[in-house]
């Protein structure tokens, strides 16, 4: 296997060591990993799932229909209007895109043979592992915030796995479960800390170019918490764009709620981190609400590094967006709907561009405003 490599420290470890962070500077870890290209040509005929992809991912099976999978991937590109185009990822088999990075994280975990695992959610990524988990029959915790969509913990309590309510937000859960990180024989599938979880988010990347014909939009829009789904959209951009697969890299615009913004309001400030401040709000889009994004520094750089920006929503737009997406037959959470908000509060595109619909209304049901 490859080594874990941090990227402010420089410090190494070996994968099989279950270390989930830098022992310096307690960051997470990126990958020291090189994709292969992987050729359009070669790729009729495969798995219909994200392991058709294996040249460009870091634990490549001899076969990989013998991997950890439950068929996720593939999912479909639709048209919202003339130049912007939806990517229906809530039709994963969990229902939202963090199956994307929860196969990685299972398959890695499978092949480590550790006591148990344990993940940090606010809904989706716990659900993910937990239904990954049993698909590898692996033992699993998941600590989400006692305050989250009962729908979905009931989701995760339904494919086996521990359950551990947490009093307190998003924050009090993280440190709940890194708390019990440390154990010997614990693997933390942190969607946040391992980077394999990124390494899965990037084939959301992959499909795009596979179904436009080898080609990119000219903005991918992504809605921004963790950054999970926007840092493996650059990852496969620098693939692509290094193989000589697209001729340029899009624009990465990044959308947080208003409430809870912390990376848009330190890109707008030039700042290079998340700045010290308060976000007391609730917001409908509970999956982004992240107020210290552990890999901040990183989603800033992509996002200026592809010339994109950052854009936020209000409670009324999140909650807009929603019945009018599902006036449109797609029925997604509101965090889901923070993309379309962003996009229509802001104009229309003045280019193509492809934004996801990350997750299904039936895992938290409509939103009030």
């Amino acid at each position: 296997m490859t080594e874990y490599l941090c990227p402010m420290c420089d410090v190494r470890s070996p994968v099989e060591e279950l270390t989930w962070h830098c022992p310096q500077c307690q960051g997470p870890w990126d990958l020291d990993f090189t994709a292969s290209a992987v050729e359009r040509n070669s790729l009729s005929g495969r798995v219909n799932s994200l392991w058709r992809y294996e040249e460009a991912l870091p634990l490549p099976a001899p076969d990989a229909r013998a991997a950890v999978s439950l068929g996720e991937g593939r999912t479909p590109l639709v048209p919202l209007t003339d130049t912007v185009t939806a990517k229906l990822d809530f039709l994963m088999p969990t229902l939202s895109f963090k199956d994307r990075g929860a196969v990685m994280l299972a398959e890695l975990a499978r092949q480590l043979k550790p006591r148990r695992v344990i993940a940090d959610s606010s809904g989706n990524a716990g659900t993910a592992l937990a239904a990954y988990c049993a698909r590898a029959g692996l033992d699993c915790t998941v600590y989400v915030p006692a305050a989250t969509s009962p729908k979905k913990v009931e989701q995760i309590g339904a494919h086996g796995a521990h359950l551990e309510l947490v009093p307190g937000d998003r924050e009090a859960t993280a440190r709940a479960a890194r708390a019990a990180a440390g154990e010997d024989g614990v693997f933390y599938a942190s969607h946040v800390f391992n980077p394999y979880f990124l390494h899965g988010t990037k084939t959301y990347v992959y499909e795009i170019w596979e179904d436009l014909g080898g080609r990119l939009p000219g903005t991918l829009v992504l809605p921004v918490g963790n950054g999970t789904l926007l840092l493996g959209a650059a990852l496969a951009i620098d693939e692509l764009y290094g193989h000589g697969l697209i001729d340029e890299r899009p624009a990465l615009i990044a959308v947080q709620a208003a409430a809870v913004a912390p990376l848009a309001f330190a890109f707008r400030a030039g700042a290079d981190d998340v700045l010290a401040q308060a976000f007391p709000a609730p917001t409908l889009a509970e999956g982004i609400a992240i107020a210290h994004p552990p890999r901040a520094r990183q989603i800033l750089t992509a996002v200026r590094a592809t010339g994109g920006t950052f854009l936020t929503v209000t409670e009324d737009q999140i909650h807009a967006a929603q019945l009018d997406l599902a006036g449109r037959g797609l029925y997604v959470e509101s965090t889901a709907a923070a993309c379309w908000a962003a996009v229509g509060a802001h104009g229309p595109a003045d280019r193509g561009m492809v934004l996801p619909l990350c997750g299904a209304g039936l895992k938290s049901g409509l939103a009030t405003a």
